[in-house]
């Protein structure tokens, strides 16, 4: 028996048969016109301009991952906002770190921990992480008009694997096309002079600590090098979003946590500017 619409007490028949276990399938078929891809893009001449966020860098440790983002997001040669948030829970064990155009980024990862979501209560029990990865790359590759239209979307997704026991990194580009890294990664406008910093401080056995540091290093020199990076703004006490994901979940570091971390490093900074140095071998 069909559900009566009608009343506002009772839910619509498309909510009550059973389906596909995918919550973007359902909005497909059900409500497409919510989908970020769906919507038909006005016509424009030249460069749309709107708040862009920039560097994201991941890092892995023998006990798990850490992703970290920096909080500037830039339009075109302005600063359009000093404190956004790039670093996202996406489920108990991973998170998504955003670059791109922020508001279709913040939706996508929005859609994301409800797909992932809808996915466990649908079936009883999670997706794998590689599973995880691979909707996350559908989704991107849904975006692909607007990606063309110069609204892209770049995320890196980390998370720690409990069928392996590690932490794990997948970068993507804008045509959904997944890669997972060994290491590190980075991701945004400062990505190349972080990866840099990342090659020369990562070692395969920093601590939880340790590597909260480099990551923290590898943003103050994306930052040094590129404009659209903000490093920690000591003044506003605006500091780095900094996500540690090992076999007890997700979690985010505080912001005296982080902040301690950063006054440790600026005092360094003070004597090296340039940061430190990797020991030649």
């Amino acid at each position: 028996m069909e559900a009566n619409t009608r009343d506002t007490g009772r839910l619509p028949a498309a909510f009550l048969t059973p389906g596909s276990s995918s919550f973007m399938d359902f909005l497909s078929e059900h409500a497409p016109d919510v989908l970020p891809g769906s919507r038909p893009m006005p016509p424009v001449e030249g460069a749309v301009q709107v708040p862009h966020g920039t560097t994201i860098v991941a890092a892995t440790y023998p006990g798990g991952v850490v992703l970290a983002g920096d909080r500037r997001a830039t339009m075109g040669n302005v600063i359009a906002q000093r404190d956004i948030e790039k670093v996202f829970p996406a489920d108990e064990y991973s998170a998504v770190g955003i670059a791109g155009t922020a508001g279709l980024a913040v939706e996508m990862v929005k859609l994301f921990q409800l797909e992932l979501e809808h996915f466990e209560k649908v079936e009883g029990s999670g997706l794998s992480l590689e599973g995880k990865a691979n909707r996350l790359s559908t989704m991107i590759r849904s975006n692909l008009g607007m990606a063309m239209q110069g609204l892209a979307v770049v995320p890196v997704f980390a998370g720690y694997d409990v069928d392996r026991a590690k932490g794990r990194i997948f970068s993507y580009d804008v045509t959904g096309g997944r890669s997972e890294e060994t290491g590190f990664s980075a991701v945004g406008s400062g990505s190349v002079f972080a990866r840099g910093s990342l090659k020369k401080l990562h070692r395969d056995d920093l601590t939880e600590q340790e590597v909260c540091t480099v990551v923290l290093q590898a943003l103050y020199d994306a930052a040094d090098d590129d404009s659209a990076t903000g490093g920690p703004d000591m003044t506003r006490r605006i500091y780095p979003i900094v996500t540690v994901i090992d076999d007890e979940g997700c979690r985010r570091l505080s912001e005296d946590e982080v902040a301690e971390l950063v006054r440790t490093m600026h005092e360094g900074r003070l004597q090296r500017p340039d940061g430190p140095q990797a020991p030649i071998s």
